[in-house]
């Protein structure tokens, strides 16, 4: 019984496992690796083996928690039959497999197991930082990616993915650098151990956030959808675990891949093991295989410590997504001899003694050599070519100069700041898809363009205008919403999939998410995707996926620009009556994502000017609107112009004397209340300098400076909580920036901590408005006399 538990070691099992009657046993799914070989490694003699192996079974306690999938080639033949309905001709073309590709399988199994070894040894000697996932035990599905994926197929992996990267062809050598932090590494030292990318070999990721490279493996494949090429056979390969793929997103993307026929293969690596958790205690249901019927979606199971059998099933399962032109699921039952990572302890209910059983039943390299006869010299001398290949990557590493300090800011943003988006020019290299009809959308663009002529035009009619054009001018262009075909809640995506298909133009489950990382994966393949959330708040759905946009241009050391625009109407407006839900400060919550222009506008023709600017913007960008004023006033827009994405507006200057005027800093529906408030403010014989805040981030110190200059009074109309709001960031720039301007203290009205409350009663305490300001106004005056 002690089996369990003191296990350390090839021979230390052998003298610990001692039952009452004297006699030493090996589990029963050890006696199939008690070959000839094996016993000359484990140092017992054949006839002691035999009779330990006759011992073991005895005792159905000593078997693991969870055995080897052994699966025969006929039975799967039969399973591939009736799930892919593939004909018995098409099955015998993947009967054998031929020596020279399993010894080239076995190579890079061999070059994998050393590479992460070499791995190990650094992160102990701490040239290798942070956190690092290895992927030893698991060497099969590498060496299905060399045999049967090319360069041109796009790879979407996790944080264990160093191995994924080595057999797409990423250079070892830029991967360890990558590892040691180096210039010279696949992403220049900016993404480290969870975050390998390499543009040439269309390796995107090294994702670190469970499963949320699920969406964007699927934006990748409709890119190829999108790019619409004759005879287009490349395919997108996802890696997840089977932990991962209990998380909801895998049925998103399958219901997305089925319904768009999308070429796209799910690898599922099942190592039974969720982090370290033994998976079937936190799933009821470990046969990913099996999620996609619901969808149409085939899916095949197979054990991943046979090399051949890997091999022949995966080929099969590849050569469907890529001739069928349709999603499949493979399964590979497998088992990480590592932990989680090398910092983790392993506590988990028989994790320690599946590893050591693992490392000696079910080890795919020796299982290899033991299986197949062949000439053990050549085996050898493989091994030996792969340590030096190793040794060279390692030697790289150390000898590589590490990435210039300044190397960060210069990643913060594809575009600088200070980008003209009037003279940018257009670089797209895509082939527009045929319009479904495009005299709908010249129609609309026509008529929407003669009524701003004539009266002006409503935030949403002026937005959609802007985005009708901008699909036309860029070929590239790409739009997510819900209620798309309707044209959602305010028109903003109105006559997108009319005029351009379903393809350009995504109708989309109710799930943000979801489809910002297929807008994501679409930004990576060479498009500009926008996408429209139906209210900003329901962005809180995809704060995973907008983090990682923020950060992609850096982590991949610039090698992958985001050319991602997400805009929605949200904000608190004074008596919405909308209640907590949908009067959540989001622009607040995602100030501090890298990576992101965040923008704002409460006028139709500020918003059309920088949808415009945010959709020729290499980066991504949120711009946010007042929903309250979507559809309320018209305003004349100056068409076909581009507004800058780093720059405020003064809306009114003050005609009092400076020291009766104040600056007032606000955005969204705080631009209206301050407006509201001016007749009232004048009255008391003061006045303000107004600046709206089209850009939150970066913030346009210079022209709040300018103002500060004549009044040296500041008062933010902030349109978030108190903590932790947008205000409390501008404060602090403020005072840490332009402290010498200021006469007294910045006065913030800010809403309350408080949920806001449906109530008016309870809501007018919560949320600020213009009869808020005449106060703040009248006080900060006083205060500085």
């Amino acid at each position: 019984r002690m089996y369990f538990h003191t296990w350390s070691s090839k021979i230390g099992i052998l003298t610990l496992l001692v039952l009452k009657c004297g006699a030493l046993v090996i589990p029963g799914v050890v006696q199939r690796r008690i070959s000839h070989v094996n016993v000359k490694r484990l140092r017992l003699s054949p006839v002691f083996a035999a009779s330990v192996i006759n011992a073991a079974h005895e005792d159905e306690e000593l078997q693991p928690m969870r055995p080897r999938l052994e699966t025969s080639w006929s039975v799967l033949r039969e399973e591939l039959k009736d799930a892919f309905g593939l004909c018995e001709e098409v099955l015998q073309d993947y009967d054998e497999v031929e020596t020279e590709a399993l010894i080239q399988g076995y190579e890079m199994m061999q070059f994998c197991r050393q590479f992460e070894n070499a791995c190990a040894q650094a992160y102990m000697q701490g040239s290798i930082r942070g956190f690092m996932h290895l992927d030893n035990g698991q060497e099969t599905i590498p060496a299905l990616v060399a045999d049967r994926l090319v360069e041109k197929d796009i790879k979407y992996s996790y944080y264990r993915e160093h191995t994924h990267a080595l057999s797409s062809g990423v250079p070892a050598e830029k991967i360890m650098a990558e590892l040691f932090a180096k210039d010279t590494g696949t992403c220049r030292g900016a993404g480290g151990s969870m975050h390998i990318f390499d543009k040439q070999t269309n390796f995107q990721g090294g994702w670190a956030l469970v499963a949320e490279q699920l969406p964007y493996a699927v934006g990748a494949a409709r890119s190829i959808l999108l790019d619409g090429i004759e005879n287009d056979d490349r395919i997108t390969v996802v890696f997840v675990g089977e932990g991962g793929a209990q998380n909801g997103r895998l049925a998103e993307c399958l219901n997305a891949a089925a319904k768009e026929s999308l070429p796209i293969l799910f690898l599922i690596i099942d190592n039974g093991r969720a982090i370290n958790t033994y998976t079937p205690d936190v799933a009821q249901n470990s046969d990913i295989n099996l999620f996609g019927k619901h969808y149409g979606v085939p899916g095949a199971k197979i054990d991943g410590q046979d090399l051949k059998q890997v091999l022949q099933t995966g080929r099969c399962v590849i050569d469907y997504v890529r001739k069928k032109r349709k999603p499949a699921i493979l399964q590979v039952h497998t088992y990480r001899f590592q932990g989680h990572s090398p910092a983790d302890p392993e506590h988990e209910r028989g994790r320690k003694f599946e590893k050591k059983w693992a490392r000696i039943a079910c080890d795919p390299l020796s299982l290899f050599e033991d299986n197949f006869d062949l000439d053990k010299d050549m085996l050898n001398e493989v091994k030996q070519k792969v340590k030096l290949r190793v040794q060279a990557a390692v030697n790289f590493a150390k000898q590589s100069p590490p990435p210039p300090p300044d190397l960060a800011k210069e990643l913060e943003y594809p575009d600088p700041p200070d980008t003209d988006y009037n003279v940018k020019p257009l670089t797209c290299d895509k082939v527009p898809l045929e319009p479904v009809n495009l005299s709908l959308c010249e129609g609309r663009i026509a008529d929407l363009r003669e009524r701003n002529q004539v009266e002006g035009l409503v935030l949403g009619d002026a937005i959609n205008l802007a985005i009708l054009e901008e699909m036309i001018r860029d070929p590239s262009t790409t739009i997510h919403a819900e209620d798309l075909q309707a044209g959602s809640s305010y028109d903003i995506p109105k006559l997108t999939q009319q005029s351009f298909g379903v393809l350009r133009a995504a109708d989309e489950i109710i799930d943000e998410g979801h489809f910002i990382g297929k807008a994501l994966g679409e930004g990576m393949n060479g498009y500009r995707p926008i996408v429209e959330l139906m209210n900003a708040n329901f962005g809180i759905y995809g704060m995973a996926e907008l983090s990682s946009a923020g950060n992609t241009y850096a982590t991949t050391g610039g090698q992958f620009k985001m050319p991602l625009t997400v805009l929605g109407a949200g904000g608190t407006a004074p008596n919405q009556a909308l209640g907590a839900e949908h009067s959540q400060p989001f622009h607040a919550y995602v100030m501090g994502i890298p990576g992101l222009k965040i923008c704002t506008a409460s006028s139709a023709e500020m918003a059309y000017g920088l949808v415009k600017s945010m959709i020729r913007d290499d980066g991504p960008g949120i711009l946010f609107l007042p929903v309250k004023l979507m559809k309320d006033e018209k305003r004349k827009v100056l068409l076909d112009h581009c507004l800058p994405l780093n720059k405020c507006k003064i809306v009114h200057e003050s005609n009092a004397a400076p020291e009766k005027s104040v600056t007032v800093v606000t955005y969204l529906h705080g631009v209206r209340e301050a407006i509201t408030a001016i007749p009232e403010i004048q009255a008391q014989s003061y006045d303000i300098d107004l600046i709206e805040l089209h850009s939150l981030k970066p913030l346009d110190l210079e022209i709040i400076a300018e103002s500060l200059k004549k009044t040296h009074k500041l008062i933010i109309l902030d349109e978030s909580t108190y903590s932790g709001g947008v205000g409390a960031t501008i404060s602090a720039a403020i005072s840490e920036n332009l402290y010498d301007l200021l006469d007294g203290p910045i006065k913030r009205l800010a809403m309350d901590d408080a949920p806001v409350p449906y109530a008016s009663s309870m809501e007018e305490v919560v949320v600020k408005r213009a009869s808020d300001l005449v106060k703040a106004v009248s006080n900060v005056v006083n205060f500085c006399v």
